[in-house]
């Protein structure tokens, strides 16, 4: 099995092109981000319904004159002809773009049902029609709903608790069907809560890593869902990264047209989260250690804990985390602080 490192220097000596939708998203701009180090070809899409110009400009800024490398068209995933455009001439499709959070699900059930349903399956239709090669995409751990068993094992999902949640299951029945039906080859990646550099620390559906940086930067009340020991298996940009590009380019045939879950195997409270982002960030600046989170009702929706079995990421793809939960956060904190000096 080739590990992630020795990828990393097979993809440099043999280029291809991949499609990125979301591109403009945090997780999509940090896809970008690896594949134009690893000098590869590029095509990403975004329409700016959450992603930022701000996350391909820091990432046009890092990457030199790789940024050559990459074309990007403002099309929208809900439209077909925009998905058979991007995807012409293209050998693999990371498909990220989609609209996410539970809240903003349950506001507003129609919208993402319309991103991430109608968009996936037009995705899956262009991908399909254009010959395209490997469909990798973001599923999500939503999925696994009112289960109540722990570590979550990709084979054993709940009811779904969210019309988010619904959506990304539907995601992984239609790349199943697309894959028995048409030949495809499809690998859907459940991520668990990821985190780092460029996730956006504002708006109502922020996540709480950011949120909490940006808060406590700030001086803002923190607020704490619950009594604060709701858990979850925060998972590290990079690990998401890699995931990504081993499913990508895996020749092990038992491993695709599978899903596996995208995370660290542990599990980290609300409270234990707060208190590390806290300590970190007092390390700089001194008054936020005396600052306190506040509590208020669980949101409707949120599981109360959450913990991945990686085991078959691991045998199948070579997956092994590269940042733990602290050292994410770590990494996370130092491109807080650039991005507070600049």
């Amino acid at each position: 099995m080739t590990s992630y490192s020795d990828l990393q220097q097979s993809l440099r000596s043999k280029p291809k092109t991949w499609l990125v939708t979301g591109v403009a998203g945090f997780i999509g701009s940090s896809l970008l981000k690896t594949l134009l180090e690893l000098e590869q070809r590029v095509v990403g899409i975004d329409n700016f319904s959450t992603g930022h110009q701000s996350n391909l400009d820091d990432v046009q800024a890092e990457s030199g004159k790789n940024w050559d490398r990459f074309t990007f068209y403002p099309y929208d995933v809900r439209n077909l002809n925009d998905c058979i455009n991007a995807c012409k001439d293209v050998d693999i499709v990371l498909h990220q773009a989609a609209l996410g959070s539970v809240p903003r699900s349950i506001e507003d059930p129609i919208t993402t049902n319309s991103s991430n349903i109608d968009g996936f399956l037009n995705m899956l239709v262009a991908a399909r029609d254009t010959k395209v090669k490997r469909f990798v995409y973001a599923a999500s751990s939503s999925t696994y709903g009112d289960h109540p068993g722990l570590p979550k094992v990709e084979d054993e999902i709940g009811r779904p608790l969210s019309p988010y949640a619904v959506t990304k299951y539907v995601n992984e029945l239609y790349a199943d069907v697309f894959a028995r039906t048409y030949g495809m080859e499809n690998i859907g990646l459940r991520y668990f809560n990821v985190f780092g550099p460029r996730q956006d620390p504002n708006g109502a559906y922020a996540a709480v890593i950011p949120k909490w940086f940006g808060q406590l930067l700030s001086g803002e009340d923190c607020f704490i869902n619950g009594d604060g020991e709701t858990s979850r298996d925060f998972c590290f940009i990079d690990n998401t990264v890699q995931a990504n590009l081993l499913a990508a380019t895996t020749e092990n045939p038992t491993a695709i047209n599978q899903i596996y879950n995208v995370a660290c195997g542990d599990q980290t409270s609300l409270n234990e989260l707060f208190y590390s982002i806290k300590m970190l960030l007092g390390s700089h600046y001194p008054n936020i250690n005396s600052l306190t989170a506040k509590h208020r009702a669980l949101r409707p929706g949120d599981v109360r804990h959450s913990r991945a079995n990686i085991e078959k990421a691991n045998s199948l793809l070579g997956y092994q985390p590269s940042h733990n939960v602290h050292q994410g956060l770590q990494a996370t904190l130092d491109w807080f602080l650039k991005k507070t000096a600049d």
